[in-house]
């Protein structure tokens, strides 16, 4: 009787370690996918400024006015917190 209990049991475990095995697959592979997603829009990215200089530099100048205004906000938001 023990013996037939241990034989399920194993199969149990057998079963749930094939579950997880799959869960585990399928979660390395949706992560793969996201990350070749990312490398492929970086490619993307570095021959579109690479073929185009002038979208460096506009690019640059965006960096730079979000820089700008965000210190201006945080400027104005000392002041708010000051008054």
């Amino acid at each position: 009787m023990a013996e037939s209990q241990s034989q399920e049991e194993n199969y149990d475990n057998r079963g749930n370690k094939v579950q997880n095995f799959k869960t585990d697959m399928e979660e390395l592979l949706e992560k793969m996918e996201k990350l070749t997603v990312h490398a492929a829009w970086m490619a993307y990215d570095c021959v579109s400024i690479q073929t185009n200089p002038d979208l460096h530099n506009a690019m640059r100048h965006l960096e730079d006015a979000f820089l700008m205004c965000k210190g201006q906000m945080e400027k104005k938001w000392q002041e708010v917190l000051m008054e």
